[in-house]
């Protein structure tokens, strides 16, 4: 399907202006809405196949930045170690409470915007499947896709490093998708059985799935990429989104 793929918007939050990448099929017709969360590195080249490739298989796409109170507007980290170090270092230095706060503004926007039906999903790699997990507090979101979810485990993310996920996995309602990486450092296998715990003492409806593969192999910059579990994933994502999104709400 073909995509629009240039579409911005710089929407009001609680801390300043978030500017939003915006991905849809180019036909006409309204979509369900995913808001997809990047990675600490923003809304660089790999998060843009990830967001193109999700609206192609008709979806409305936004990706916020997620650190706009820090960088000016369309501020891409390079995946270097300055770069890096940034990007951690505002993982960190961001309120939890403002990561909400960006959530709500992005699936506020979202179920309202025209081309959406306003079923709403949220997704997200590393950092993002972190706030898409999060994200999906909100009773309007039916579905959730986390890869490789940093930080839930440890309960770290945000100014203080002392977040609350794990202690509000009962506010799920709709469903989730889990994807990770069984040689992946940042979950160990420690850390992915104690979310794994939380869920089933939550009854969440939930789904797991374990790979042999590293951190960060969607990501298709570097070495850990890997190509084909990246296609199987994405395939694997869009038949879980068709079937939560299009129950009745």
């Amino acid at each position: 399907m073909i995509i629009h793929s240039h579409e911005t918007v710089d929407i009001p939050t609680s801390s300043g202006m978030m500017r939003m990448h915006v991905f849809r099929p180019a036909i006409e017709g309204r979509f369900p809405g995913i808001v997809l969360f990047s990675e600490i590195y923003q809304v660089t080249a790999s998060i843009r196949t990830l967001a193109a490739m999700m609206a192609g298989q008709g979806h409305v796409v936004c990706v916020p930045e997620v650190y706009h109170e820090y960088e000016p507007c369309g501020t891409v980290l390079a995946y270097d170690t300055a770069g890096t170090d940034r990007g951690n270092f505002l993982k960190y230095e961001k309120a939890l409470t403002g990561y909400d706060a960006d959530a709500r503004a992005a699936l506020d926007w979202l179920s309202s915007y025209p081309h959406c039906t306003g079923a709403l999903a949220t997704m997200g790699v590393c950092l993002g499947g972190h706030l898409a997990f999060r994200a999906a507090f909100d009773p309007r979101v039916r579905a959730a896709v986390c890869f490789y979810a940093t930080d839930i485990h440890s309960g770290t993310l945000g100014h203080g490093q002392c977040d609350d996920t794990l202690e509000r996995v009962h506010e799920l309602g709709g469903e989730v998708m889990l994807v990770w990486g069984r040689q992946d450092p940042h979950v160990p296998f420690e850390g992915r059985e104690k979310i794994r715990a939380a869920l089933e003492k939550a009854g969440t409806r939930y789904s797991w799935h374990e790979f042999n593969a590293q951190h960060a192999f969607l990501r298709d910059e570097g070495h850990r990429f890997d190509p084909a579990l990246f296609l199987q994933c994405m395939g694997m994502a869009g038949r879980f989104l068709a079937r939560a999104l299009s129950v009745s709400a």
